[in-house]
């Protein structure tokens, strides 16, 4: 009995030893050493966990950068090159297709403030880890469509997984190993969502060739392949390892004054946090962010075929949208290390603003130039200071119900963006209508982001 329960912890760590072996650099001798020892001492575990010259921190950093690659590719980006096969197949209108992303956007709504308090109670790991199955059965699944019926209950279980590794979770883990680099680390991050732009001509290619049933069996594989080997990267917070974020040392706490709270003097309780100003504004420009930028990386390849650009140049174009991100993800993201968040995330919101009005008017190829500059560092930067505003105005404790319901709120706005551009489109026969009206309520966040109060220093 004991060799069995021997062998099923092994079995348990398994993917960490392989990790560890193959990528780390240990002080503690060969791996059989180091199992041996990882089965038998707790401390020793622990102490043995770390590489010697990397920080634990940044390796969960580079796999939830990969599996934000992957995802965001096959759930979000990507689906503007099936829009024109689905209609050729089906006859739907663009309206019914479009409103396939409006049902991911209902169940995210509803689903990633669920996920925010799972988050804070179980962890990112078993959620990220759920969340790589589901995603990839849903596409199996999506394969064997008949119907529009059918087709939209795919994409609500896609979106049951999707919300198990997206920004909630993996923001989340972030905050929790991670402070004063925390701008730094989250742009990373969410850089890789941005550069799951460089998958939209491989899935281009992968439908043109195999066509999109085949397609979708590929891409839902691929997510089991890739994303579940790497959620066993991921762990939830450094204390564990003796380790505090940003990899200082763990010291033992003082003792407190009396009437002085205990842990980080940022902390603000959830309901505290939900009467505060800087987290209603913030809830409110998501929700509008996510109209805009739904309704473009839906609608952006049909948009640019009705301009007579060649299909294959829109899917360039498409991923280009949100390859380009990758600067404001990242680069707003460090300088929020640095600068007044509110200032960098107006500034990020204004840009934003700037490329919906320039969206009426790509068809001049300086300005489709200017489009692909400003509006995706705008939209980018945005979804890296989302996560740093609220680690900074209200700490890490309810750091995960806070953003599940600012990600719900932004859902809301990626369920209406979609759906409405494309009725614009049915009824009126052009696109101009809705990208003026996204770049009007652009403006507004602005105004609203800049009308938060700063945060207050401890005194």
């Amino acid at each position: 009995m004991k060799c069995i329960a021997h062998e099923e912890k092994i079995f348990q760590r398994f993917p960490l030893i392989l990790l560890q072996t193959f990528a780390f650099r240990l002080d503690n001798g060969p791996p059989v050493c180091f199992i041996s020892s990882m089965m038998n001492n707790q401390q020793t575990r622990r102490a043995r966990f770390w590489p010697t010259t990397v920080f634990y921190g940044w390796w969960i950093v580079l796999a939830c950068f990969i599996i934000g690659l992957y995802a965001g590719a096959v759930i979000f980006y990507g689906f503007t090159a099936f829009f024109d096969p689905l209609i050729a197949e089906f006859g739907w209108s663009y309206t019914e297709v479009s409103f396939a992303m409006s049902l991911r956007g209902v169940e995210m709504s509803i689903l990633a403030p669920v996920v925010g308090f799972l988050v804070d109670r179980y962890g990112s790991r078993r959620l990220a880890l759920w969340g790589m199955i589901t995603i990839g059965l849903g596409f199996i699944l999506l394969s064997f469509t008949k119907s529009l019926w059918m087709f939209y209950g795919c994409f609500i279980l896609i979106a049951f997984g999707g919300g198990g590794c997206t920004a909630v979770v993996f923001m989340r883990v972030a905050t929790n190993w991670f402070k004063k680099k925390l701008g730094l680390a989250l742009g990373i991050i969410t850089s890789g969502f941005g550069a799951s732009g460089l998958l939209i001509p491989v899935i281009v290619r992968l439908i043109d060739d195999f066509g999109w049933r085949t397609a979708v069996v590929i891409l839902g594989v691929g997510m089991w392949a890739i994303g579940i080997p790497l959620a066993f990267v991921i762990r939830d917070a450094p204390e564990e390892y003796g380790l505090s974020p940003d990899g200082e040392k763990l010291e033992p706490p003082a003792p407190a004054e009396p009437g002085e709270a205990k842990g980080e003097t940022d902390e603000v309780s959830f309901r505290a946090a939900l009467r505060e100003r800087a987290f209603l504004f913030l809830a409110v420009s998501e929700g509008l962010r996510m109209m805009a930028v739904g309704a473009v990386v839906t609608h952006i390849m049909p948009y640019l075929n009705l301009l007579q650009i060649p299909r294959t140049t829109a899917g360039l174009i498409a991923g280009g949208v949100t390859v380009l991100s990758i600067v404001g993800r990242f680069g707003l993201g460090w300088l929020s290390d640095f600068f007044d968040k509110r200032h960098i995330i107006a500034i990020s919101f204004g840009l934003m603003s700037l490329g919906m009005f320039a969206l009426c008017f790509v068809d001049v190829w300086w300005v489709m130039l200017l489009f692909l500059i400003i509006f995706p560092t705008g939209y980018g930067g945005a979804i890296t200071l989302r996560g740093t505003i609220l680690r900074e105005y209200f700490g890490r404790a309810a750091f995960g119900r806070l953003l599940g319901l600012v990600m719900g709120v932004s859902a809301v706005g990626g369920m209406i963006g979609p759906t409405l551009a494309g009725f614009i489109f049915d009824t009126l026969g052009t696109y101009y209508v809705a990208w003026i009206s996204f770049g009007i309520a652009s403006c507004f966040t602005v105004v609203l982001m800049l009308s938060v109060n700063p945060k207050k220093q401890p005194t």
